[in-house]
């Protein structure tokens, strides 16, 4: 195809900006013959593709939410945002057919979207022939006509938390008002790093909030964007060379991935088109971030902040490098407080729940069906989103882990996050888990689950004193195990839960999530 319009790729699949927005009001009018009205919602079932854009736009033309669904988790959790979500129709690819078959609630519409050919080779199956049991979504296309509303904002989604510690959260926004609109598209496209950005890539999940507003504003700034099915280091690579693709937005573990290529690989392609790459989702060990800034230049930008709070917090490379560790300060009008276990505002360099005030712009949430929870978080208008961290003496920020993730060890605080960068350190360490069990002496120990790099040899000793050298002794995990692989989503969620259960339901009924 020769165009100068914007376009979205995804391996040779190629779309125009219009034909996109041609097909999702075509969609939208025929999820309205479907009983999708204003308010109402629908669910995406999909692995990321065009089509998934098209299928979250149409939206936007009938007043309908799109409610992204993680197809990487459990049954139960899918069967939960199906349910929870109230969703009147999912959109579902042909080969996760089964999986909301074994979940879904009678009365919801399945629409079938035949998986495309390039996401199937990406995931290594055959692409699967089309089931015939449901409308199909290219021949709904056919005889539906554009809606005549159009598209002209992204749709309000309702996005699902990871439910790395229980059940997913459906997040719902409030619209945005008219005046914020325009502060609103300026702090996340700062945030966002899209500044100059001609063309973006989306590596990660598209059902996850950080790569769906990627996508959405990407579209709405008429950039092009080019998709991957599934994230590979090297395919990533090379993607940025042949389509001299000027903006990335990455996760923690995707530059894990990426340093650990061999040399000679790292060195085959020429990134220089890149002006921006923006990561968030996790902590960062500092090794792994300073090597890339190395291997990228000082145009890495890191931002923090939940779903529910957007992003808060900004840094460049610059102030990362000056203030090691640190995810930024707060952008726009948005605060940080650091409130400490008796409640009060905690010292500068003490850690203590993060409580965040988003930019004014930000629209307000609420979770669907539980609003005390959503009463829970707040105090004050600040929101947390279960991070602990501390401020330093110029207002930077740094993480120190996930509240529910901290380790209790004889009365004494222990973040994983600080033991994890370490052991990532270690030469044949593919990723690490830490985490606490149960110890009749301390109450809590330290675990250390790691997976080796491929042909790696690693000793349980050599992890030990690996850590020794360089924590205090209290930190140098008790156990030790090696796995094939774990369980972590291409968002870089951990779900550590599941690792935790083995140990904790031979100690209790209940497995822990955090500590009060």
């Amino acid at each position: 195809m020769t165009t100068t319009e914007a376009v979205i790729r995804c391996g040779n699949d190629v779309r125009t900006h219009s034909e996109i927005r041609v097909r999702a009001t075509r969609l939208a009018s025929a999820l309205s013959a479907l009983g999708v009205g204003h308010g109402d919602r629908y669910a995406l079932v999909m692995r990321n593709e065009i089509g998934f854009v098209e299928a979250t736009l149409a939206g936007a033309a009938i007043g309908a939410v799109p409610v992204p669904a993680n197809w990487h988790g459990n049954s139960d959790d899918l069967g939960h945002v199906l349910t929870d979500s109230a969703a009147k129709v999912v959109l579902v690819h042909t080969d996760l057919l089964p999986k909301v078959e074994a979940v879904l609630s009678p009365g919801t519409t399945i629409v079938e979207v035949r998986t495309p050919q390039v996401v199937a080779a990406a995931y290594g199956f055959d692409r699967p022939a089309a089931s015939r049991r449901y409308p199909d979504l290219d021949e709904l296309l056919d005889v539906h006509e554009p809606h005549i509303a159009g598209i002209t904002e992204p749709p309000m989604s309702v996005i699902y938390t990871s439910g790395t510690t229980g059940l997913p959260k459906g997040i719902l926004r409030s619209p945005t008002a008219p005046q914020d609109v325009t502060a609103l598209h300026e702090v996340v496209i700062a945030a966002f790093g899209f500044g100059t950005a001609r063309s973006t890539l989306v590596a990660a999940p598209m059902y996850h909030t950080a790569p769906n507003t990627q996508f959405q504003f990407a579209f709405a700034l008429g950039l092009d964007v080019e998709i991957m099915p599934r994230f590979d280091p090297e395919e990533l690579l090379r993607a940025i060379e042949q389509r001299r693709i000027e903006h990335l937005q990455a996760v923690p573990t995707m530059f894990v991935r990426l340093l650990k290529l061999p040399a000679p690989v790292r060195e085959r392609y020429d990134l220089s088109s890149l002006i921006a790459v923006v990561h968030a989702a996790a902590p960062c060990p500092p090794d792994v971030k300073r090597a890339i800034i190395d291997w990228f230049g000082p145009i890495v930008h890191e931002y923090y902040g939940g779903s529910e709070s957007g992003a808060a917090v900004i840094c460049s490379s610059e102030e990362w490098l000056a203030h090691p560790g640190t995810v930024g300060r707060p952008v726009s009008d948005a605060a940080v407080r650091i409130i400490a276990a008796d409640g009060s505002e905690a010292a500068v360099g003490e850690p203590g729940d993060i409580y965040l005030r988003p930019f004014s712009a930000w629209p307000d949430f609420t979770y669907l069906g539980d609003d005390a929870k959503r009463r829970a978080m707040e105090k004050d208008g600040f929101v947390t989103v279960g991070d602990i961290g501390y401020v330093d003496a110029d207002g930077f920020l740094y993480l120190s882990d996930r509240r529910n993730d901290m380790i209790i060890s004889g009365g004494v605080n222990i973040y994983p996050a600080e033991i994890e960068s370490v052991i990532l350190g270690l030469d044949g360490v593919a990723d690490v888990a830490v985490f606490g069990i149960p110890d009749p002496d301390f109450g809590e120990a330290v675990a250390a689950h790691i997976q080796p790099d491929p042909g790696a040899t690693l000793a349980e000793d050599d992890v030990r004193a690996h850590v020794a050298r360089r924590l205090a002794r209290y930190k140098v995990p008790k156990v030790v195990v090696f796995e094939d692989v774990l369980p972590r989503e291409d968002t870089g969620k951990l779900f550590k839960r599941r690792l935790k259960a083995h140990y904790w339901e031979q100690h209790t009924s209940e497995v822990p999530t955090g500590h009060a």
